[in-house]
């Protein structure tokens, strides 16, 4: 069995930069109250007519050529996100097209902002069994399309945007890549962070109630997520670790989704990580919900914050709720 590595990483976020104080002239709120909950300074909002899969073909570009390979050479994309171009066909098929792919497979997963740890760990798998070489992992969201954007939203408008990242997975016989994944939810917590509406459960799927009543734009309970990912991530982190017989002390670098800085600053004194072992770039991107490991990961790259043989890790907590880990040997 090969074992698989991450042999490219790309992102893209828009042009559009909003600012904390471009928001205090949308809605009642200030640059000092949004960096303090949220740690959040600016983040990308798309500038025009724009869906998940227009993001994701600069970050693809990005990644193949990293790995040093062509669209020719993928024989899988796996597209996540939780803000698809449309309901039907998934965002994977749009980027297929718009990119000199062959006729290959294109899945779409919905796992929000865990998605794309869970997509690694499908392509993971594909590639551990030998049926593919080469798998695209593409996260991408737009969510500025969604957001409540008035005095009653604000908590959430603030901190939700829009990016894109991706990761070419390939096959290697080497001692390195991807050593372990851990995957978990607990659908109770549901209604804590969704989107109510377009729905099939509603005949229409979408009427004038629904929208007088704003259920078409994203909900968030900002104190049970807080409560729930500052207790998951550090579980899930551990046994990753655990399954490789590695402690905390050998990890290098613990990329985390960046959902709060709050949160991220809370799961590195619970596991006594240095600056320099924690990854955040919040400040300027916001939550990018999927996006947001690969973006931050391909940042972490380019900036040489990872070096062959180190320990990274992975971790993700969102909607669901899901979290999830993997651990990688560079």
């Amino acid at each position: 069995m090969k074992n698989a590595y991450i042999s490219g990483t790309g992102f893209y976020v828009p042009e559009k930069v909003m600012t904390n104080r471009d928001f205090e002239k949308l809605i009642d709120t200030s640059d000092e109250w949004i960096q303090e909950r949220t740690g959040i300074r600016e983040r990308r909002f798309v500038h025009r007519e724009m869906g998940p899969s227009d993001l994701s073909v600069p970050a693809t570009e990005d990644a193949l050529k990293q790995a040093g390979l062509s669209a020719q050479d993928i024989d899988l994309i796996i597209f996540a996100t939780s803000t698809p171009d449309y309901y039907v066909p998934g965002s994977g098929c749009l980027l297929q097209e718009m990119l000199p792919f062959r006729t290959i497979g294109a899945l779409d997963i919905r796992v929000q902002c865990s998605g794309f740890v869970y997509a690694l760990s499908i392509a993971d798998q594909y590639i551990r069994t030998g049926q593919f070489d080469h798998i695209l992992v593409v996260g991408a969201e737009v969510q500025s399309t969604i957001m409540d954007i008035s005095d009653e939203g604000r908590d959430t408008a603030v901190i939700f945007a829009d990016g894109a990242g991706a990761v070419v997975v390939s096959g290697t016989d080497e001692n390195r890549g991807i050593l372990t994944t851990h995957l978990h939810s607990e659908g109770k917590h549901f209604r804590e962070l969704w989107l109510e509406a377009p729905s099939s459960r509603y005949q229409p799927r979408l009427n004038q109630e629904i929208l007088d009543q704003r259920r078409h734009l994203l909900s968030m309970n900002g104190r049970e997520v807080f409560r729930n990912a500052i207790k998951r991530f550090p579980e899930v982190i551990l046994e990753g670790l655990a399954a490789c017989n590695l402690e905390v002390k050998d990890v290098d670098l613990v990329i985390p989704h960046q959902a709060n800085l709050r949160i991220t600053q809370a799961v590195q004194k619970r596991l006594q990580l240095s600056d320099k072992e924690i990854y955040s770039n919040i400040h300027k991107f916001g939550n990018t919900t999927a996006a947001s490991i690969p973006i931050a990961l391909a940042e972490a790259v380019r900036a040489n914050r990872i070096e062959p043989s180190h320990i990274v890790v992975l971790a993700a907590f969102g909607s669901g709720f899901t979290w999830a880990s993997a651990v990688i040997k560079w």
